[in-house]
């Protein structure tokens, strides 16, 4: 359509320039404007364009809300913000917030210790401490106005132990993933593993006893194949069915409407189509996330770029689409033998995330550990690059998101 609009301004100024000096020609026609594209999304037609048309009233304002925040501002997240601490610190206030003096705006929690076999429920039991710990701080989040999100590092169905597809044997890799699909050997296990997801979903409460909303992202970086459910140990289509189970079985069967649901790769995907290719469909996904950790790996401003454009990728479909993008994964990791890319987050990640005109609604950094951190503590060296890429126009911590939970009036 460019194409053919310029041929047609070409063509009428020649024709303007042939007749200029003519005072018999009649006035040429009015040049009409194009047509302004008005939003698609409504607070009345917004739950047509979500996986479950059923969720709770603040579950489909987030999605509204967060769909609309990718238009001016991207919130900025971490996994374990409140339980990640570099280097033994204080743990009573988040490691952004020491640094920046407010907490991040998404909270990334994980199901894997929730649902792990020796979670026994009991108060002693360590298990069940971690996930104590978990639900405590998606509440403390979801009061601060902060966004929840959960991954699901789930265990393989042999052994229940690890879910690297390094630790397993050659036939448990071929056949792990096929196993859980509706009549597989272990599909009444993965739905034991269900039940326990949906039923802390489902006791997830506000303090006026209101569902808090949650994105799920189950079997993230399915293209690569460092976990068993990776593109090596099953096919598009087995792929397609086992997502599309999970979020049937948690909506219809055990009746959760407090998720959105995320598809999330890894970064490996340049086209559309690629990216398309284990997609379970419309009806079954509200975010379209990209987990990206290798463009940044000393990539400078050409790693940022390739990032640009893949999320570039991923905003055209969410606009057409109608759902959701966001980062799901990133950053560069820090350690003693590790140091710091100068203007990492302020020039890189930004531009990787504000660059020709995309809409990305959030971005979530990974844990800080030990020894190591993603988010900079106050007197790390490149605590100013972050407190920079922070307070640019289009970051978003805490401090600056608009009522997430809200229909706008």
């Amino acid at each position: 359509m460019r194409k053919i609009y310029t041929l047609t301004i070409l063509i009428g100024l020649s024709f303007l320039s042939a007749c200029s000096g003519d005072s018999s020609a009649s006035a040429p026609d009015p040049v009409t404007e194009p047509p302004v594209v008005t939003d698609v999304l409504t607070t009345q037609n917004v739950k047509t364009y979500m996986a479950d048309p059923n969720a709770t009233a603040e579950t489909v304002a987030l999605f509204y809300n967060l769909k609309k925040l990718a238009k001016t501002k991207f919130a900025i997240g971490q996994q374990d913000a409140f339980s990640g601490i570099y280097n033994n610190g204080s743990s009573a206030e988040s490691d952004m917030k020491k640094t920046t003096g407010y907490d991040p705006a998404v909270l990334g929690s994980d199901f894997m210790f929730i649902t792990d076999k020796n979670n026994n429920g009991q108060t002693n039991n360590w298990y069940y401490q971690q996930e104590i710990t978990i639900t405590d701080d998606v509440k403390e989040a979801y009061a601060k106005g902060m966004i929840n999100t959960f991954s699901w590092h789930i265990r393989e169905p042999n052994k229940d132990e690890s879910f690297y597809a390094a630790d397993m044997t050659a036939e448990e890799k071929t056949t792990a993933f096929k196993s859980i699909l509706p009549g597989g050997t272990n599909h009444e296990w993965y739905k034991k593993k269900l039940d326990k997801v949906a039923s802390v979903i489902s006791n997830l409460k506000g303090s006026k006893g209101e569902l808090i909303p949650i994105i799920f992202r189950p079997f993230h970086e399915f293209d690569g194949s460092w976990f068993w459910w990776g593109a090596n140990f099953c096919s598009p289509d087995e792929y397609k069915a086992a997502y599309q189970f999970t979020v049937t079985y948690l909506r219809d069967t055990k009746g959760v409407h407090n998720i959105l649901y995320a598809f999330s790769p890894d970064n490996s995907y340049s086209k559309a189509t690629d990216y398309l290719s284990r997609y379970p469909g419309d009806k079954y996904v509200d975010v379209l996330g990209i987990d990206n950790y290798g463009d940044f790996n000393n990539q400078g401003q050409t790693g940022a770029d390739k990032a640009n454009a893949k999320l570039k990728m991923i905003s055209d479909l969410a606009a057409d689409k109608v759902k959701i993008a966001a980062m799901t994964e990133t950053g560069y990791q820090v350690t003693a033998s590790v140091s710091p890319i100068a203007n990492w987050f302020s020039t890189y990640l930004y531009s990787a995330l504000t660059a020709n005109n995309i809409q990305i609604s959030y971005v979530i950094f990974w844990t800080n550990y030990q020894d190591g951190y993603y988010v900079p503590t106050p007197t790390a060296s490149n605590a100013a690059d972050f407190k920079t890429f922070a307070s640019k126009t289009k970051s978003a911590l805490v401090n600056s998101l608009p009522k997430m939970y809200e229909l706008p009036k």
